[in-house]
């Protein structure tokens, strides 16, 4: 891919594209919110695939064990959705961990990633958003390394490049497969969490308000997010972050509108939980700040119709 391809694909695309949703769908009730406002968004991102990624705490016994309850909870939010015809699009994702940068983890899922972004070339790519560990996307690039040529990868993970530290989530499972995707030269857009998208966070007023009685999809996340925010918080006020929503958002930031971003020369996440930085890396695009109101503005609308 030439330079200017490269910087190209950096920009939220214009028209309608082709997208595979990677996601630790039963980690939280973000994930949920994500894709169902994915599928809000047919008019423009075309569903190829949905991935399930593994994540290991007190929702699962193991990574494996979380990535097959996400399996599982993508398919009955499908169904709920009545969207079955899509199941068979929905893929089981690994086991376990990168054992080191370069020896892939096979799963259903790395090799779907692989074999399909062949599919694609640097001028009509293919639009991977990960909002979980990014094992499944990892191991795809050790299997298919031409795939960076032909992917755009947008990834909800890691904390501010300001922040003291890279303790986060989704990174912090998985350093080996984060320092595989922000390494390679892939097309890579980075959301961070703390610091940036934290600022993505609703209330349980705002939930009840907007979303309670519209249809079942809509009281299933009223439900389960404020029975997640009460299990910490009962009786006492609090915000729920939604900030896996983001991700699918970029995708839709036509002129910015749900989303400030910049170009940022690729940071590395090291093994201690912190970033290196070096200038001579290739860029990334790298958002700085989320419009809270215009994006829940439109996620509401979407979800409720």
């Amino acid at each position: 891919m030439n330079q200017e391809q490269f910087f190209k694909n950096l920009n939220c695309p214009s028209g309608a594209v082709d997208v595979v949703l990677d996601t630790d769908t039963y980690n939280e009730i973000d994930d949920q919110f994500a894709l169902a406002y994915l599928l809000s968004c047919s008019e423009k991102l075309r569903i190829k695939g949905i991935c399930a990624a593994p994540f290991f705490n007190h929702h699962s016994a193991s990574p494996g064990d979380g990535m097959r309850k996400s399996h599982d909870e993508i398919l009955r939010l499908l169904k709920l959705v009545e969207r079955e015809d899509l199941n068979s699009a929905v893929y089981k994702g690994s086991e376990t961990w990168l054992p080191d940068e370069t020896t892939p983890v096979p799963s259903p899922a790395a090799s779907f990633l692989a074999d399909l972004a062949g599919r694609y070339t640097p001028e009509h790519p293919l639009y991977i958003i990960s909002i979980g560990a990014i094992t499944n996307v990892a191991s795809a690039l050790l299997l298919n390394p031409d795939m960076r040529e032909n992917t755009v990868i947008v990834w909800l993970g890691g904390h501010a490049l300001h922040m003291p530290n890279t303790d986060e989530f989704n990174m912090k499972q998985d350093v080996a497969a984060a320092r595989i995707v922000f390494g390679c030269g892939v097309p890579l857009v980075q959301l961070p969490c703390s610091g940036v998208v934290d600022r993505f966070a609703v209330s349980r007023y705002e939930l009840e308000h907007w979303l309670s009685g519209k249809n079942a999809l809509c009281d299933y996340l009223v439900q389960h997010t404020v029975e997640e925010a009460e299990s910490y918080a009962a009786g006492r006020p609090w915000t729920r972050v939604i900030w896996d929503v983001t991700a699918v958002a970029w995708l839709m930031n036509e002129s910015g509108r749900f989303m400030a971003e910049e170009l940022r020369v690729s940071p590395i996440p090291e093994y201690d939980h912190h970033y290196g930085f070096d200038s001579s890396r290739h860029f990334i695009k790298y958002v700085t700040e989320i419009h809270r109101d215009r994006l829940f503005e439109d996620l509401f609308a979407r979800l409720s119709r």
